[in-house]
């Protein structure tokens, strides 16, 4: 399976208009425009909201001209697609405020030296009332209405501002603008993509793509999501991050596999199949939750997120011993035993993951002696070398 298949394949639960039309596109060889927007109404990334990441990441590693959108504009009206009431309205300080840790947590899983970011304030905020209405003409009243979601809240009594109508309309001004061929995104947004589709075909004459990724369920089994505290967020320790992932159903491995992490299909076939085979899920769960660590903070972290989970859910053997050269700080003796940084190491000191001699030591600038024992986490086991 080469990278194109495995784009339109990997997590994917739907392309418009089809996976050959668009698969033929992408072999032409030709740079086309693809995009993923999010509208910073929160301040944090889950794994379910990287999903769409991990895509564009993907596509942009094929030197394609990929975007990363800032919904800006289109945040003071608040999308309807998921939510059962209507959004709150936020004030652009607002916006600004939230959209502030976005890139840095975005940076986890996306190149962006490979992708362009742009604020579709850039252009909606300049579009004329008369300009607004030629573009409403697009799309019918029936299909907005149509949607369960909004259905279910007029059914209800629930007020449907009309401002909220015109989302899907601005959203598909984005893709026309920006002369989109492909449009990255969740199932939840199908509804609002296929509105960029039918501005490229209406006002360009050109047909456009829709790549549908599937979304990644909760810790407990339902839509990750912040308000019902299932979510694995990419600003989770290394520790939580890891703990969260063993937390899981087993039914959703594979989900998990697919879907939150950057390994190959061929590789989590193999792991799939090691389950159809009869192997513990705890082991292959394990596996996972090193991959999606290790992906996110590091090969390192990974290793002592590993080790924490050991030390406080499980009994087990020393990983390994080894002899560390003369430290005179306790910090930097850790440091340099687990191969972590200054920061991490800190970290495992304050959380009582270093003992020295049999005595857990908490205090960083703890003075080591020569000769001593230090355990770190629940498998590093080391010998300080005597001072000559």
């Amino acid at each position: 399976m080469d990278n194109i298949e495995e784009i339109l394949t990997k997590g994917v639960v739907n392309i418009i208009p089809g996976k050959e039309q668009l698969e033929k596109k992408l072999r032409t060889g030709k740079k086309l425009n693809v995009y993923f927007g999010i509208d910073p109404t929160a301040v944090k990334i889950h794994l379910g909201n990287a999903v769409a990441l991990r895509k564009i990441h993907a596509i942009s590693n094929l030197n394609h001209n990929v975007t990363f959108l800032i919904g800006d504009f289109t945040a003071l009206i608040g999308d309807a697609s998921d939510k059962e009431s209507e959004r709150p309205i936020l004030t652009r300080e607002q916006i600004q405020a939230n959209f502030k840790t976005y890139k840095k947590q975005a940076e986890k899983i996306i190149d962006f030296s490979k992708i362009k970011i742009r604020y579709n304030s850039e252009w909606l905020k300049k579009l004329t009332f008369e300009e607004i209405v030629k573009l409403a003409q697009h799309f019918s009243i029936g299909d907005f209405i149509g949607r369960e979601l909004i259905k279910k809240r007029l059914s209800e009594g629930t007020k449907v501002r009309l401002d909220e109508t015109l989302y899907p309309v601005m959203q598909g001004y984005d893709s026309y603008f920006m002369d989109t061929d492909i449009q990255v995104g969740g199932a939840d947004q199908t509804f609002n993509m296929q509105a960029g589709r039918t501005l490229q075909k209406d006002l360009r004459g050109k047909e456009s793509f829709v790549l549908v990724t599937g979304y990644l369920e909760g810790t407990d089994g339902r839509k990750m999501s912040k308000s019902w505290g299932n979510a694995i967020w990419l600003e989770d320790t290394p520790e939580e991050m890891f703990g969260k992932v063993m937390s899981i159903n087993d039914n959703l491995i594979g989900q998990y596999l697919e879907l939150a992490t950057n390994l190959p299909l061929s590789e989590i076939q193999t792991e799939k199949k090691a389950l159809q085979k009869g192997e513990n899920p705890i082991s292959v769960k394990r596996r996972l939750a090193q991959q999606i660590v290790k992906e996110l903070h590091g090969k390192v972290e990974a290793q002592l997120a590993s080790d924490h989970f050991d030390r406080t859910f499980r009994k087990g053997s020393p990983q390994y011993k080894k002899e560390v050269s003369f430290q005179p700080i306790l910090l930097r003796t850790v440091a340099l035993a687990s191969g972590a940084s200054i920061s991490q190491a800190k970290r495992l000191i304050t959380q009582g993951s270093v003992d020295v001699d049999g005595q857990t030591i908490t205090n960083s600038n703890y003075k080591i002696q020569g000769g001593e024992e230090l355990k770190i986490g629940k498998r590093i086991f080391v010998k300080v070398k005597d001072v000559k």
